[in-house]
């Protein structure tokens, strides 16, 4: 028992100053558990309500993808530039130092490889399996549209319940199949319904005609995603145009560790989305960085 001698009676109670109950940075936040804001405070950046996710976890269906070969030589180098960390817990348990100290998103559907329907997903990874590995958020796959749609979307759901129960937010993924229209309609379609069921935020893809109604139309935070790779300007000015459009952030692999400088990539587009520099200045920087080595 603390020592009592001493003890005095508080005297300054401030009576006129009521306490301030702060809101939360990112849409359709607010009302959730601290532990689950706690989570979301780490992926996302508070001062610029954005993130900038690596993400690695193509493994998990296409196996050893150019630039991921071997993840501990070509991705950890560079992984403390990103904001967060996107993979697989086979990588997190295997390459991943335990003082990495970044927030983790853990993808915990699978099933299927590039040689089979992938929208064949069943859950993967426990949410127990999650708590142990002190992840942030866990990421689902989600086919609307493929033959697999429902047990997709149930899947989804799964883990929202249980990351519910535990504080751990579930990432929708909306996947695209190569026969699915790749237009606003679609990610309109996609992202609310992952929306409406219950996803903390959802990772989509970037399109240019309407991509603000897909952002707008949907309640919850949206990280565009980066997709295959293409050349840097390019990458710069998706992710440019994604976050003046509503997109809370990007979630790139390709265009950041395929890129012929890794680490000028990330900066560059930190830039981009933290500081909404423009994409011929970000280039300015990858190019500058890129010459320093």
């Amino acid at each position: 028992m603390a020592d009592m001698d001493g003890l005095t009676e508080g005297k300054n109670y401030h009576l006129d100053k009521p306490q301030q109950t702060e809101g939360f940075f990112l849409k359709g936040c607010g009302s959730l558990d601290w532990g689950m804001k706690n989570r979301l405070a780490r992926i996302f950046n508070p001062k610029s309500g954005r993130t900038v996710m690596l993400a690695i976890d193509h493994g998990y269906f296409q196996g050893p993808t150019t630039g991921l070969e071997r993840v501990d030589v070509n991705i950890m180098p560079i992984a403390p530039y990103a904001d967060t960390l996107m993979l697989t817990r086979g990588i997190l348990r295997s390459v991943v130092p335990a003082f990495y100290t970044k927030p983790i998103v853990l993808r915990v559907t699978g099933g299927t490889s590039i040689l089979k329907e992938l929208s064949n997903e069943e859950i993967a990874v426990s949410i127990e399996e999650s708590i142990r590995l002190n992840v942030c958020a866990m990421a689902v796959q989600v086919f609307i549209g493929g033959e697999y749609e429902k047990q997709s979307i149930i899947n989804m759901t799964k883990m929202v319940d249980m990351g519910n129960r535990y504080g751990i937010p579930t990432l929708a993924v909306t996947a695209v199949g190569k026969d699915m229209a790749r237009d606003a309609r679609y990610f309109r379609l996609a992202t609310r319904i992952c929306a409406e069921l219950g996803a903390t935020y959802i990772k989509s893809y970037y399109i240019e005609d309407g991509f603000e109604t897909v952002t707008s139309f949907c309640p919850v935070p949206i990280v565009m995603a980066g997709g295959k790779k293409i050349p840097e300007l390019d990458a710069l000015t998706m992710a440019y145009n994604a976050v003046q459009q509503g997109a809370a952030g990007v979630d790139m692999g390709r265009n950041i560790f395929q890129s012929e400088s890794p680490i000028a990539m990330l900066k560059a587009i930190k830039a981009v989305v933290h500081e909404e520099e423009t994409p011929e200045k970000a280039l300015d920087l990858f190019n500058t960085i890129k010459s320093e080595g």
